[in-house]
């Protein structure tokens, strides 16, 4: 089963984090709520609260098959950890992703050079070294942005077809009553 870690940080865009985990969940991957606060309640940007399933220091060094950054906020560009682990996962070509505000992580972490790349409308200027793209979804090669809440199911829907395929992502998203996006 493919696994997943999916940050979260006080002010995280619930819309993002929550449908992704749902999308993917139900697409069986196995993943992880993480927060990076230091306790496992997090609150969302419009007071949701959250119980993570980890924190950060419990799961730094364990192995996933891809990382995922809600939006919301650009705190994540603060956390040093985090960072350093996208730089890691990035040199060992692991999918990354990350949606709205969450991809100035990417821009931060230096590894969007010669990359297209897109984020919440406005932010582009987080996105260092990158292509800014025009999709609402972008992949290029093992990095996967996406612009905001809106687009949430459809970036969700390309994690989970980059994890399980075409096939099991056709599948969430006709139960979905939605298309998937290339």
């Amino acid at each position: 089963m493919a696994k997943v870690a999916l940050f979260l940080i006080d002010g995280f865009e619930e819309t993002e984090a929550l449908t992704t985990v749902d999308i993917l969940r139900r697409g069986e991957v196995d993943v992880t709520t993480v927060s990076l606060t230091g306790n496992e309640r997090v609150t969302g940007k419009h007071s949701v609260p959250v119980v993570a399933d980890a924190l950060f220091g419990d799961v730094k060094d364990r192995t996933f098959d891809m990382l995922v950054i809600p939006g919301g906020t650009i705190a994540y560009t603060d956390h040093a950890g985090l960072l350093e682990l996208v730089k890691r996962y990035d040199g060992e070509r692991k999918p990354l992703a990350a949606i709205c505000a969450a991809p100035a992580v990417f821009g931060k972490a230096g590894i969007l050079k010669g990359r297209r790349a897109v984020c919440y409308p406005g932010m582009e200027s987080w996105l260092t070294g990158a292509s800014v793209g025009t999709e609402i979804v972008e992949t290029d090669g093992h990095v996967t942005t996406a612009k905001g809440p809106a687009v949430t199911p459809f970036f969700a829907l390309r994690l989970l077809e980059l994890l399980r395929g075409r096939d099991i992502a056709e599948q969430v998203a006709e139960a979905f009553l939605i298309p998937l996006v290339r």
